[in-house]
């Protein structure tokens, strides 16, 4: 049974950044932040989940129906992620590239402490076994001080290396492009991987960083024990809400620029890019026949259809499909149905993603995968992991991966650049993490 308390936080002092902080004493971490973006279907501005009071954690194999079961069984608020590769859970298919920081395929957990910001409201949510905790949280959540958090001597910082170099990564973009003039794909979401081995970073700050850096509307912070995720993506992979789910691919992505006429001019450009436009449709028509499997017939709509937004770093193309959920279906199986989110596979889904396996050269993991959580009501909310560092702290390894939709108009060279442009945020945050 959960216990809530709700107070006002307009002159308490209390901050999103004290609150993260303090979290990090736990050993496992759902930290999900809007940062103040006006999402329509959003519940809330930020939601914290630490401690686990049970949780789940399996492979690939039979992962969903173990996951069906543990939401059933708790019948309470449940914090987790999916990787990328639980489709090896729902098709014949296999990960066996290289994997150097060893995630589990899939991990939920049930909370003992979640709170929830709201405009001026922040809600305390405890179960019965810590209730006793609640107000004396608050009051130091509500200090001035800062609240001290655990810090690691990051020495002398990652000494970041490229999995796959650029000419092979040509040639690799050529195999696919190959694959899509004889038909076997239209469109594949093609990825490579930056790393760094025998290193330390500080989660905390380095997460900080790269959410000030790009201030996104589905930033996470994620932590399981020595293994973390610091999440700045700009991306809802599947949100249900009441009767209806949402889903909101990215395809097309444009660089900013700090003078405001160029600024303009190339988010004009993205907006009338054909070949980007081509992407965002293609992904548009795969998303629209996921959600139709679950939804009242003729309730799936796009009200909006390659709208591009502004974040920091980059202007993105998204667009937004919604459905009416049929009566009685169960929440796990509109996800495992939906999974993995077709931006990050390509279309037709199947065949996109053995080709994709052949051709890239590490394990995806939890990149590309989803964070999120499901209510007691069976409502849910995830994103998708991109823009996105992955650690392990025991292995010492740190990773980030990027990628750009292949079709039959790409180019190698300007998918390089566009891969490019995407990881500059991480490798910034990492380089400043190196000089502290």
């Amino acid at each position: 049974m959960r216990i809530e308390r709700q107070f006002g936080i307009k002159d308490s002092g209390f901050t999103k950044s004290k609150l993260l902080a303090w979290a990090q004493q736990y050993e496992e971490i759902a930290w999900l932040d809007s940062n103040d973006h006006k999402d329509p279907y959003g519940q809330f501005d930020a939601l914290l989940a630490v401690g686990a009071h049970t949780h789940l954690t399996t492979g690939a194999a039979g992962a969903f129906e173990s996951l069906r079961a543990y939401r059933r069984n708790t019948r309470d608020w449940i914090f987790g992620y999916l990787t990328y590769d639980l489709k090896n859970d729902l098709e014949a298919l296999e990960s066996a590239n290289a994997d150097g920081l060893g995630f589990p395929d899939l991990f939920f957990f049930q909370p003992l402490k979640i709170i929830r910001l709201k405009g001026e409201t922040i809600t305390f949510s405890y179960l019965e076994p810590v209730v006793n905790e609640l107000e004396a949280d608050f009051q130091t959540l509500c200090k001035d001080r800062p609240v001290s958090y655990y810090r690691i001597d990051p020495g002398e910082g990652p000494k970041i290396r490229m999995r796959i170099f650029k000419e092979t990564y040509f040639s690799r973009v050529r195999e696919m492009l190959n694959h899509i003039h004889r038909g076997d794909i239209y469109e594949a979401n093609f990825c490579q991987e930056f790393y760094a081995e025998r290193t330390a970073i500080d989660p905390y700050l380095v997460y900080t960083r790269l959410n000030e850096l790009s201030m996104p509307p589905f930033a996470s912070f994620f932590k399981r024990s020595e293994l973390f995720l610091m999440c700045a993506s700009p991306e809802r992979f599947l949100c249900k809400s009441g009767n209806t789910l949402i889903s909101q691919p990215i395809k097309g992505t444009a660089r900013r620029s700090v003078a405001k006429r160029e600024d303009e001019l190339l988010k004009l450009q993205l907006q009338h890019d054909e070949k980007e436009r081509s992407e965002n449709i293609m992904i548009v028509d795969l998303v629209r026949n996921d959600l139709s499997k679950h939804a009242v017939k003729n309730s799936v709509r796009v009200p909006e259809l390659c709208k591009v937004y502004s974040f920091k770093q980059v202007h993105q193309m998204i667009s937004t499909v919604t459905a009416e959920i049929l009566p009685g279906t169960d929440p796990v199986t509109v996800v495992q149905d939906t999974f993995p989110m077709g931006s990050m596979t390509g279309a037709p889904k199947l065949s996109a993603m053995k080709i994709i396996e052949e051709l890239e050269a590490s394990k995806r993991g939890l990149y590309s995968g989803s964070v999120g959580y499901f209510t007691p009501e069976g409502d849910f909310d995830f994103n998708v992991v991109i823009r996105s560092i992955l650690y392990n702290a025991s292995r010492r390894f740190v990773s980030y991966s990027v990628g750009s939709a292949i079709t039959a108009k790409a180019t190698p060279a300007k998918e390089y650049e566009e891969c490019l442009l995407k990881a500059r945020a991480m490798r910034q945050v990492l380089e400043q993490d190196s000089m502290l």
